[in-house]
């Protein structure tokens, strides 16, 4: 018994270290690449670091590129898409949850049939729409499109954990003499902390890197985002993966440390929820 137990330990090491190479080698393989003389990835050995280390594709960045304006570009999309996200969403949801009117239900089942249906079968319509509104190669439109496909599912998402918040909570407060504005600011939105956080990470994290939107609504080059300036370093006309990892190792390195802090402050919200009715 004893040896087969051992042989099952060693086989299930043995198929998780192989799985874990897997996953790790090519993320080590990226930053390799960031720090690696040369251009072309058939320049570069499978051996990370074994080519030697440079600093030159970083400094080709930020002095012959436009990586810092494709930088802006995407931290002002993906932090106005967050936070309008969050107020429409959390404010849409509390209007479900905790008003009764003749079209809720119609209004809730349309919300969610919309949301069945993937994104891009109404790319044409929404391109005539920016087109007619003058949203085309203009920031503020490709923070609509993203706002519109965010509202459907999280508002469900937002009004299910509201659902949970004891509405003895609204009634306190309206004897108090507190209006429903100041019940959301000050009671729903605070108790309903850690789904709000979820909300703000996962609708900042979409338009982040997202290629296919800026493509169609972007046109100008300073206009676009950082998932279309390093998508044009690997084009059929360049082939410069050195300069593309460097690029993405630094879209990692500050998404990554906001990604932890914001793990670190959703868990201590979960930790600090409140009374369910």
């Amino acid at each position: 018994m004893k040896i087969i137990r051992k042989i099952n330990l060693s086989v299930v090491i043995l198929f998780l270290t192989i799985f874990s190479l897997g996953v790790i080698y090519p993320l080590v393989y990226v930053v390799s690449a960031a720090f690696s003389p040369g251009n072309s990835i058939a320049s570069l050995n499978i051996i990370p670091f074994a080519d030697g280390f440079t600093t030159q594709h970083f400094v080709h960045l930020f002095t012959n590129t436009k990586y810092l304006t494709w930088f802006r570009n995407t931290l002002i999309i993906a932090t106005s898409t967050s936070a309008l996200t969050i107020l429409v969403a959390s404010l849409g949801a509390y209007v479900f949850s905790r008003f009764h009117f003749a079209v809720k239900k119609g209004m809730m089942l349309t919300m969610l049939i919309l949301q069945i249906f993937p994104s891009f079968v109404g790319m044409i319509a929404i391109y005539v729409i920016l087109l007619r509104i003058g949203g085309l190669d203009q920031l503020w439109g490709l923070v609509l499109v993203y706002l519109a496909g965010n509202i459907p599912y999280n508002t469900w998402m937002v009004k299910s954990y509201i659902d949970t918040i004891s509405k003895s909570l609204d009634e306190s407060a309206r004897i108090d003499g507190a209006n429903h504005l100041t019940i959301f600011w000050k009671i729903i939105l605070p108790i309903a902390r850690p789904i709000i956080i979820f909300l703000g990470i996962s609708s900042f994290t979409a338009p982040w890197m997202d290629f296919i939107f800026p493509k169609m609504v972007l046109r100008s080059a300073d206009k676009q985002t950082l998932a279309l300036g390093l998508f044009s370093f690997v084009t059929d006309k360049k082939n410069e993966f050195t300069t593309f990892a460097a690029g993405s190792l630094l879209v990692a390195i500050p998404f990554i440390i906001f990604f932890i802090i914001s793990q670190k402050t959703m868990v201590t919200s979960f930790g600090g929820a409140a009374v369910k009715e």
